[in-house]
């Protein structure tokens, strides 16, 4: 969240991507850091035990939100 709270802080659109499981703190450090508007990207939780193919679809729960963040933010 910091990394991207810096980057939009200098114009840059930024898709912040969360699990689930870290979504309501996410929602508190934007919070806490002035930054109501940066809405993260959320994936379904856990990541980093899966297989390759599960990665792939979690790209797949990436690619609108964040190009709706991208073009529209």
């Amino acid at each position: 969240m910091h990394d991207g709270i810096t980057l939009e802080g200098q114009g840059l659109p930024v898709a912040v991507v969360v699990t689930t499981e870290f979504l309501h703190e996410a929602h508190v450090q934007r919070a806490a850091l002035g930054m109501d508007g940066l809405e993260p990207v959320v994936i379904t939780h856990p990541l980093s035990s899966l297989t390759d193919a599960e990665i792939d679809g979690r790209v797949r729960q990436v690619v609108e939100q964040a190009r709706k963040v991208w073009l529209q933010g």
